[in-house]
């Protein structure tokens, strides 16, 4: 993933997001740990890692192996529900201000309408008026 360019404008969550979570050194590490995670160098030096292992390290590596990859994984799927924690606080937070947005644009929009709407009433009472009562 590439690092988000700074001249984009980002809507106004993932702005707040970002900064929250920039002040977060515990929420730091979990991104670093997830965001490596989540990479082929990780499934290489895995793969790399538990060859050497079985070849050259252990006789009989499976015990230990399996020991170590399930002690892996445990960890990794919490890393795993932290990422998604945290995607759907971002999503419910987008979405709450989405309808915040929406909500405010709604009450413009109806505004205007009923503007409009009593500007073309009263023009077409002008024009409609006979020319002496104008």
């Amino acid at each position: 993933m590439s690092e988000p360019d700074s001249t984009t404008r980002h809507h106004p969550v993932v702005v707040a997001h970002r900064s929250s979570r920039a002040g977060d050194i515990q929420l730091r590490i979990a991104d670093a740990i997830t965001k490596f995670a989540g990479s082929m160098v990780f499934v290489y030096l895995h793969a790399l890692g538990f060859a050497v292992w079985m070849l050259f390290v252990e006789s009989t590596p499976w015990p230990t192996l399996t020991l170590v990859v399930s002690l892996e994984a445990i960890f990794l799927s919490t890393f795993v529900m932290i990422g998604q924690n945290r995607q759907a606080e971002f999503q419910q937070a987008k979405a709450d201000h989405d309808f915040v947005e929406q909500e405010l644009e709604l009450k413009t929009n109806t505004e205007l309408t009923r503007a409009i709407h009593t500007m073309t009433a009263e023009l077409h009472r002008r024009l409609m008026a006979e020319p002496g009562q104008q």
